[in-house]
């Protein structure tokens, strides 16, 4: 027997190889499958099938891919309605890999086909659970994503959670390995634990949702405090339910060389996205006038499912080299508009002539100096609201990242203020930035180090917690 996790770190996503004497499976699978099919070769293995925990919402599934490129059946559990060929797994289910097998634990709750995945090994033991998004290292699943789809509210998928957890989790041995589908980060849970892994028995002991409570202390326990969900949840969701274009065909179209005249007229006539994929130190230097800053070395995917319109075209300014990189991780979130990149990247665009912007960036020293002598003075803080709770500099206004996605909340923001903004680190700062910018308003700053550096010298300002987080 073969298991391996394939963790992808920028969204926080766990997929799982399995294998034993020669057939493979594959459970929830990222769009870009090279490596499954890679990893399938290397040990002379075939993939049998490929195994679904639900419908995801946070990126788009292999499934369609890997069984066109495999044959592999692709499974889903109870209640499963989808617009392309699936086995439709029943309570119970069995199926076998070799000489181990898969148990279909249906535990509807995060959506109504979500489904546990027990491996049961050669001597016929519990061996390992994949839970999907039903289990986490210390959470669950948040049960309000699927309920505009199914017409159901919250509380009733929270009611059903708390019934697949006591029926189907709860009686499994403490031995059993947990592998669950996301880690730390994600937007699928609430306070995800950094482990991408744990023990049934481990969760027993230190998982809320876990401990003996009422079917209505529950359903509080895990509907208090979510988080609003990123924009684009249910734009995946429905694209992992009825299909996509092959990812083959989005990079043969995508990966277009745009000439600096190209990209000016494009941009001129149609409705555009600059999306600038550089590193946040090099973005700062200089960028593309109205380009829209995401750097590969962050949470790429995520932030660009949450900022940016899936409606409108994209044109890439990348790292020469990183073209392909940049599209096949924006196809993670269903993105397949994508015009092409700027060849030669930003030097092209600079050496010829072509009017650039630039960010200025500020020590929190130099901020500090600044903030008794200027009543222009606005510091915006972008981190989420429990970051900001947790410690903030007294005057700094509060709007998270996610909430640029809409102009209006930029409407107390204008051009004579002298705005600094900064994050916890100086990426999500110079997103905002691009964002603001986009709107017209250009006296701004950076804040290097963000947080980090500021908490450094946390004497040099006023500093404040607060008591609850305000919506």
């Amino acid at each position: 027997m073969f298991i391996q996790q394939l963790y992808t770190g920028c969204i926080s996503e766990a997929a799982y190889y399995i294998e034993s004497n020669g057939i493979a499976a594959v459970i929830d699978p990222l769009r870009d499958i090279d490596e499954y099919l890679q990893l399938a070769n290397e040990r002379k293995a075939t993939i049998q099938y490929i195994f679904e925990t639900h419908f995801h919402a946070d990126f788009i599934s292999g499934h369609l891919d890997l069984a066109a490129a495999t044959g592999a059946t692709i499974v889903y559990g109870p209640n499963t309605t989808c617009n392309f060929p699936i086995h439709i797994a029943k309570d119970n289910e069995t199926f076998s890999l070799g000489n181990i097998a898969i148990k279909v634990l249906h535990t509807p709750g995060h959506t109504l086909e979500s489904s546990c995945y027990l491996l049961i090994d050669e001597n016929g033991n519990d061996y390992a659970i994949f839970t999907g998004d039903t289990l986490f290292v210390n959470d669950v699943g948040r049960p309000d994503l699927a309920q505009k789809a199914e017409v159901l509210t919250m509380n009733d998928l929270a009611a059903m959670l708390y019934d697949s957890l006591q029926s189907k989790i709860i009686p499994l041995a403490d031995n059993i390995i947990l592998y669950p589908a996301h880690g730390a980060g994600s937007s699928c849970g609430k306070n995800i634990g950094t482990e991408t892994f744990s023990t049934i028995g481990e969760q027993k002991q230190t998982n809320y949702a876990l401990q003996p409570q009422t079917k209505e202390a529950f359903i509080e326990a895990v509907t208090d405090g979510l988080p609003k969900p990123p924009q684009y949840f249910p734009i995946n969701a429905k694209i992992n339910k009825e299909g996509y274009t092959s990812l083959a065909t989005v990079l043969d179209k995508s990966l277009q060389p745009l000439s600096v005249e190209q990209v000016k007229t494009l941009s001129k006539n149609e409705d555009i996205i600059l999306l600038d994929t550089r590193n946040a130190a090099t973005f700062v230097q200089g960028f593309l006038p109205d380009s829209i800053f995401i750097g590969l070395e962050g949470r790429f995917a995520e932030w660009a499912g949450s900022l940016l319109s899936f409606h409108k075209k994209i044109i890439l300014i990348t790292e020469i080299g990183k073209e392909k990189e940049s599209i096949v991780r924006l196809t993670r979130v269903g993105f397949e508009n994508i015009k092409g990149y700027l060849n030669g990247s930003f030097e092209a665009w600079k050496n010829a002539g072509e009017k650039i912007d630039m960010l200025i960036n500020v020590e929190p020293d130099e901020l500090a100096m600044d903030i008794p002598f200027d009543p222009n003075l606005v510091i915006v803080d972008v981190r989420k609201e429990t970051e900001y709770a947790d410690g903030h500099i007294q005057q700094a206004i509060n709007i998270p990242l996610i909430d640029l996605a809409d102009p209006a909340n930029m409407a107390n923001l204008e051009d004579n203020h002298n705005i600094y903004v900064h994050c916890a680190g100086g990426y999500r700062s110079v997103i905002a930035l691009s964002l603001i910018k986009q709107q017209g308003i250009h006296n701004v700053r950076n804040i290097e180090g963000g947080w980090k550096k500021i908490i450094e010298i946390k004497d040099a300002f006023k500093i404040e917690k607060s008591k609850e987080v305000l919506n």
